[in-house]
């Protein structure tokens, strides 16, 4: 149905459409029915598939065919024309595909066809572990199943809650406008029904690479075959007075945002400690709950290291539109029950909630202890291969080689993770493909996305096209002439083409 719940806009496809309207590389949303179809010709072959992406529902028709695949324009999902099959995360579930037929000078859609399944992988091993109930290890384990790995996986994971869509837990979720069962990214039957051992609440002590054994807090041992590890990152806590008070919160998983929403009901005045992506869209989801809202940080313009001057003065003003106040190049010394005192003379800002959003570290400890090889991350190639056969790393935790910067790095994306996940599975069954797409992450601020693709710790140029101010921008930023990374607001199709700009250099 379309999301207005009106009938679906564009041609009726089940009627047809002149076969002239539709030329190579074009695509075309129509309807068949009450169903939204997106209609694609790449040379001689045509494709009706679904015309939302799966995963946020985003608009196919206005994002970007790739040979016979198309990328999302919100979040760069892939999905295949042919089959429908979600190819790169955060999409995980396909598109539904119809039968199109060809005659007369017209092209006719009718009939969805069965979905067929994927490819099924070489003979794999018997048990596979996973630690870590992230996204990585979350996409591990459904591209295992979705490959047919007919095997043993268990994932352990510290988390008191199933798998969900953190990025969800500082955006719509905190701010009320989505619901709760929007945020696992499965069911609870999803794993019985497709035999994934997930353990909740469950520490790993010790990992012994030789033997192949994985130590549980209880005493409890688990052997594998192959292991993912996936252990994910855990916010940074300060050394202050009053940091461990119950109004005081961080944010990462499910129940932490649960708890900021609990205490957002009899709060007024709430106190972000960071301007971190975290912080600021915390800000901004807690000034939708009518929070009046102050930001400490010891910057001196929000994001400014990410996206340069320019953005980081259009993000404070946004926040400021939306009456957050900012206390910049400054800091916390300490935290009372009603108030924060500020570094700057002692100045003190009510509140009655606080939330610290100074950024997270990896978990590596495992790893270290281990033996694996790391430095300031697990180690890996670019097929998620740690230093010992057999045991792969992904998500928050690995530092691997990317070919679009062509340096080694770690970064904190969940888009990322995901796919580091699926690059692991693959790897796991036989299938070695190697991670070679554009890093890509989106931040939301009240209603305004920015998205950014590629990596760049540092610039020597900014290139600006359009406006920022006017929310209508796309930014490059160059190092020794090269475009190292690009961010954008409200230029969807100009993020996507520079995602596949970098991966056709790199891989060229």
């Amino acid at each position: 149905m379309a999301d207005n719940g009106n009938k679906p806009s564009g041609p009726d496809l089940a009627a047809g459409i002149a076969a002239a309207d539709l030329v190579d590389g074009a695509m075309l949303a129509g309807h068949v029915g009450d169903e939204e179809v997106l209609l694609a010709r790449r040379g001689t072959r045509i494709f009706a598939v679904s015309a939302h992406c799966t995963h946020y529902h985003g608009p196919l028709a206005e994002g970007l065919m790739v040979g016979d695949t198309v990328r999302c324009p919100w979040h760069h999902a892939h999905f295949s024309l042919a089959t429908g099959e979600a190819l790169s995360a955060p999409a995980l579930s396909p598109l539904a595909c119809w039968q199109v037929e060809e005659r007369d000078g017209r092209i006719f859609v009718h009939g969805r066809k069965e979905q067929p399944a994927p490819a099924k992988s070489s003979p794999p091993p018997q048990r596979i572990g996973i630690v870590g109930g992230g996204a990585a290890g979350f996409a591990c384990a459904e591209m295992l199943r979705r490959r047919g790995f007919a095997g043993s996986i268990t994932m352990l994971s510290s988390d008191d809650a199933a798998p969900v869509d953190r990025p969800n837990l500082s955006k719509d979720y905190l701010a009320g406008s989505a619901p709760d069962d929007w945020v696992p990214l499965r069911g609870d039957d999803w794993y019985g029904d497709n035999k994934i051992d997930l353990r909740l609440n469950t520490e790993v002590t010790a990992l012994d690479a030789r033997s192949k054994q994985l130590t549980l807090a209880g005493g409890e041992t688990l052997a594998f075959d192959k292991l993912l590890l996936a252990t994910g990152a855990e916010p940074v806590r300060l050394d202050l007075p009053g940091a461990g008070k119950r109004h005081v919160h961080t944010l990462r998983s499910f129940s932490d945002s649960r708890a900021i929403i609990a205490a957002a009901q009899s709060a007024k005045r709430a106190v972000v400690i960071g301007a971190s992506f975290i912080g600021l869209e915390v800000a901004a989801s807690l000034r939708a709950r009518d929070l009046d809202i102050h930001i400490v940080a010891p910057e001196q313009r929000p994001l400014e290291r990410v996206f340069g001057r320019e953005i980081g003065d259009f993000v404070r003003a946004l926040h400021e539109e939306h009456g957050v106040h900012f206390h910049l190049e400054n800091g916390v010394t300490a935290i009372g029950d009603k108030d924060v005192t500020l570094k700057s003379g002692g100045t003190l800002v009510a509140a009655d909630l606080v939330v610290i959003g100074v950024g997270v570290r990896p978990r590596l400890a495992l790893a270290e202890a281990a033996g694996l090889a790391v430095n300031k991350g697990v180690a890996v190639n670019e097929y998620m291969e740690t230093s010992v056969p057999d045991i792969y790393a992904a998500g928050d935790i690995a530092r691997w080689p990317d070919r679009i910067s062509g340096a080694t790095i770690r970064v904190e994306h969940w888009v990322v993770a995901e796919r580091q996940g699926q690059t692991a599975a693959l790897a796991m069954l036989g299938e070695r493909s190697p991670l070679a797409f554009a890093p890509f992450f989106w931040s939301q601020h009240y209603d305004v996305p920015i998205n950014y693709v590629g990596h760049a710790e540092g610039w020597d140029e900014i290139a600006i096209d359009g406006d920022v101010m006017g929310r209508d921008c796309v930014v490059r930023y160059k190092r020794g002439g090269k475009v190292m990374a690009v961010a954008s607001i409200y230029r969807d199709l100009d993020s996507l083409k520079a995602a596949l700009a970098m991966e056709q250099a790199a891989n060229a």
